[in-house]
């Protein structure tokens, strides 16, 4: 295959119809599709349908994004709350251990 043969030649206006959030747009493509709707503009193109587009998907939208920013901030001081207080018992842990190997040295002296 050459290089003038690699894209395809068969691109024509189609109609893209996400269902669920009610939003068609068009736009060139090469998908077939067996299915037709009048356009705004009258005319007849292929239609095919898609389960998710820009207007019901949650990246697009914003809508979760948003809302899971909120909840992942709040969850990284939840752990880094949690990690600061478990240094801190650890430390003082390390702390008491030693003073109390401190006290058994000198014990052990005597």
């Amino acid at each position: 295959m050459s290089k003038k043969e690699l894209h395809p030649k068969d691109y024509r206006d189609v109609v893209f119809m996400d269902e669920a959030a009610k939003f068609s747009f068009l736009t060139k493509s090469t998908a077939k599709s067996e299915e037709t709707i009048k356009w705004e503009d009258g005319k007849e193109y292929p239609l095919v349908k898609v389960q998710i587009s820009s207007k019901s998907h949650p990246f697009f939208t914003g809508e979760e994004k948003i809302i899971d920013t909120e909840g992942r901030v709040d969850r990284f001081k939840a752990r880094a709350k949690k990690a600061e207080a478990m240094k801190a018992a650890l430390s003082s842990k390390a702390k008491k251990a030693q003073k109390e190997a401190e006290k058994k040295a000198k014990a052990d002296e005597k």
